[in-house]
């Protein structure tokens, strides 16, 4: 048994305008299959993508708070043309400089039209074939507890751990990695950004969740009432979902 990362969640008081800009941003599309706005790969409606890891914005009625997010989407660039050119066009899409004590640094922080963060990197080589999503990043305490984890949590291959860093990504070698950074602050108000995971066709969602929760998982309320998927925490309080196969 094992889960698979399929989506990027997002909340957002406009979903539509916010999932046009990250459809835009990364030369996707923007599905609105419902009240969530779904960003994917162009060509059609395909979920779960088999290699790519999607956007999907939901609505919700409480603005952002000022509190940096502990998730975020870094992007990935082939030069530094490529780098600048892609700044620009966020800027023009309604991107807006962020600040987050980086100082001087060779990538780029950018916000939504909503102040999530992201950042666009300069080229690197580990990042040539992710597509336009290099990682999702997320900021921890103690990336080797995020390791063993998040390695017995989903199928992906555990590819770096040290006390700086823990780095992930599909066995099957493609699409965005998943990284754990190390930061001094601890998590203190909900996440506006999370990961959604899927369990595979056949195997039993109840029985995905108790084993996460045997490995370290809390279960969360967030006021979501009856529905399908199940809210949980990681052992750093980081909300996800696991969602029901369809």
């Amino acid at each position: 048994m094992a889960l698979r990362p399929v989506m990027v969640n997002i909340k957002a008081l406009d979903p539509s305008a916010v999932g046009r800009f990250w459809a835009e941003a990364l030369g996707w599309s923007a599905y609105s299959p419902g009240v969530t706005t779904y960003v994917g790969p162009a060509g059609g409606l395909v979920w779960p993508d088999p290699v790519f890891v999607g956007i999907d914005v939901v609505p919700v009625p409480e603005p952002r708070t000022s509190a940096k997010n502990r998730i975020h989407l870094d992007l990935a660039t082939t030069s530094a043309a490529h780098q600048a050119e892609l700044v620009a066009r966020l800027k023009s899409l309604g991107a807006t400089p962020a600040d987050v004590g980086q100082g001087e640094v060779p990538w780029t922080v950018l916000a939504d039209p909503e102040g999530n963060e992201f950042c666009v990197l300069e080229p690197r080589e580990i990042y040539r074939d992710t597509g336009p999503i290099a990682a999702v990043v997320i900021d921890c305490t103690d990336p080797r507890a995020m390791a063993r984890f998040w390695d017995e949590a989903m199928d992906w291959t555990l590819h770096e751990v040290s006390d700086d860093q823990a780095v992930l990504r599909s066995a099957k070698g493609a699409g965005p990695y998943l990284e754990f950074l190390r930061t001094p602050d601890v998590k203190t108000v909900p996440d506006r950004v999370h990961l959604d995971l899927l369990p595979y066709p056949g195997d039993d969602k109840a029985a995905e969740v108790a084993r996460l929760r045997a490995l370290g998982a809390t279960d969360l309320g967030v006021g979501q009432g009856d529905v399908p998927w199940t809210c949980l925490a990681d052992p750093e309080g980081h909300e996800f979902c696991v969602l029901a196969p369809s």
